[in-house]
């Protein structure tokens, strides 16, 4: 067998673990649609950021049971819950951003769902099986 290039998966996994380790304080907070999340990204920011009835700022914590892993080689992490707010009255949101409260709000990853309105209800953001084809985060 030759060598072969290679971003080896063990640096994945630890490139994962070092946004999101286990311990840390994982957050997860909702944006307006007006708001300009995105790659750029580099911190939580109230600027944007939904506000009403049943809502803190900051956002909710994450259940951050699973700490990054491999699947052959792609480093995975989904967090262990869903995200759910309940009891909120919170309109023209379309964006959540992840983000680790315990490493100065450093943002991990934006993700992106059609506008949303919600009226004395729950918003819960369902979580997919963490696995290489399904993770929420995923290094090939």
């Amino acid at each position: 067998m030759a060598n072969s290039q290679a971003f080896c998966t063990s640096a994945k996994v630890d490139a994962l673990k070092a946004i999101a380790a286990t311990g840390d304080t994982i957050k997860a907070a909702l944006y307006l649609a007006s708001a300009s999340l995105g790659a750029a990204t580099t911190a939580y920011s109230a600027t944007g950021e939904v506000s009403g009835t049943g809502y803190s700022a900051g956002g909710i914590a994450v259940t951050h049971a699973n700490d990054a892993s491999s699947s052959g080689t792609t480093a995975i992490w989904t967090p262990s819950g869903n995200l759910v707010w309940n009891g909120v009255s919170i309109s023209a949101f379309d964006a959540v951003l992840l983000y680790n409260a315990s490493q100065a709000n450093r943002a991990i990853a934006v993700y992106t769902f059609g506008s949303q309105t919600v009226v004395a209800g729950t918003f819960t953001l369902t979580m997919p099986a963490n696995d290489a084809g399904n993770a929420l985060l995923r290094i090939a």
